[in-house]
């Protein structure tokens, strides 16, 4: 059973993330999203119309702090109508460390696939990747996240990368990363793998036949793939 402690330590970590980004705007549709309540029903709760909350996440409007302690209140009233399903999968989250995390960043404004691509100097192995635009990054190494984790653990991890993109280093294949991923609940939007020796052909058919869009980074090094994503940052920041 979710504790009211447990809420309340979510709520202001959600609430910190907002207040303290340059673009409060942006944090609030992410956090939006990531709880899936749509603006409508975020108005509905508040008791404002859907344009109020659209400004707010356009910067029209500079939420103050009670505006973005309702907003908070908001996502959590609709998340308990559906059993706490996100509030209980953040909560596991923040009580977890993960020390096979390399990098991890938000974006102030989304990007795109076409951003990505020319960040790491990428390749897409997946169809249809039009569309994405994703909120951040994680980078891991791919042998310590795969060997390192439980089954439950890797999936509570999964929950940390929503809305951002997946960077895999160390990468042989590919296909350990990919049959991970076809049978996880959670999937990130884009998941990038770094410069793997040899594609193996059961996790291109992987990536297409679940959905999973990938992108193979030919960045030389390790170095050179978190400069590029360090860069996406400073461009988005200047969207």
């Amino acid at each position: 059973m979710t504790t009211e402690y447990v809420i309340d330590n979510i709520a202001k970590r959600i609430a910190g993330d907002i207040v303290w980004n340059d673009n409060p705007g942006i944090s609030m549709r992410k956090w939006r999203e990531t709880f899936g309540v749509s603006q409508s029903e975020v108005a509905r709760i508040l008791g404002v119309s859907q344009s109020v909350v659209a400004d707010y996440e356009r910067n029209r409007r500079q939420p103050g702090s009670i505006a973005v302690k309702r907003f908070v209140e908001a996502l959590i009233e609709a998340d308990s109508r559906r059993g706490y399903k996100i509030i209980n999968e953040l909560g596991k989250i923040f009580s977890l460390t993960f020390p096979f995390i390399v990098d991890m960043a938000d974006f102030v404004m989304p990007v795109t696939l076409e951003d990505v691509i020319l960040a790491v100097d990428g390749i897409p192995i997946m169809a249809d990747l039009t569309n994405i635009q994703v909120y951040g990054y994680v980078v891991t190494d791919s042998i310590k996240a795969i060997t390192a984790l439980s089954g439950m653990e890797f999936y509570q991890f999964l929950s940390v990368v929503f809305n951002r993109i997946l960077v895999f280093t160390k990468v042989s294949s590919g296909r350990s990363p990919m049959i991970a991923l076809k049978i996880a609940p959670i999937r990130p939007k884009l998941v990038v793998l770094h410069r793997p020796a040899k594609i193996d052909p059961l996790a291109v058919v992987i990536a297409n036949k679940e959905n999973i869009n990938v992108v193979v980074s030919t960045k030389t090094s390790e170095d050179e793939l978190l400069k590029g994503l360090k860069n996406l940052v400073l461009r988005s920041d200047s969207k």
